[in-house]
């Protein structure tokens, strides 16, 4: 398997025109353009299968005290159809908690993912994450609050991978 990250252009639309997992549906994009890709602000970057955009993998920083050393970023993830199940999406999680421990000084990177979307559980923890807990009624999805499993990879992990 060839995957890799990249920043994306202006136009490359890798998700679907319409949600095609449950786990996608949030509501209408508000941006139609990728974000930025800058590691001290929000941003994404694509996955790419030879040559070709299959997903993208974004992060959006969290903060757990008031200090700045309390701030982390919490990754989330989108693939198309046809990218699932491939080992793609823990490559790709992988890729970008490198990306991110490399580029900041973060302690801790986060993902959070809905309690039935077992394919994302078993993507994260293969990538080296480590479930934390239930976090109750966090996620407005699909018309509707749902519960998830908070994630987590710490630097000294990463470190030791």
């Amino acid at each position: 398997m060839s995957v890799h990250l990249r920043p994306l252009v202006a136009g490359e639309q890798p998700h679907p025109a319409t949600a095609d997992s449950e786990f996608d549906d949030f509501g209408p994009r508000v941006h139609p353009d990728p974000p930025p890709s800058r590691i001290d602000e929000d941003g994404s970057v694509g996955i790419v299968e030879n040559g070709a955009v299959v997903g993208t993998v974004g992060w959006h920083w969290v903060q757990w005290g008031p200090s700045a050393g309390s701030r982390c970023p919490m990754i989330g993830i989108s693939l198309v159809a046809a990218a699932r199940g491939r080992g793609i999406g823990s490559e790709a999680q992988r890729q970008v908690v490198d990306l991110l421990f490399r580029a900041t000084a973060s302690n801790r990177v986060e993902a959070h993912t809905d309690v039935t979307n077992i394919a994302e559980q078993r993507a994260l923890e293969k990538a080296g994450f480590t479930r934390e807990g239930l976090v109750r009624g966090a996620q407005w999805r699909n018309g509707a609050y749902h519960d998830g499993y908070l994630y987590s990879i710490l630097r000294n992990e990463w470190e030791q991978a």
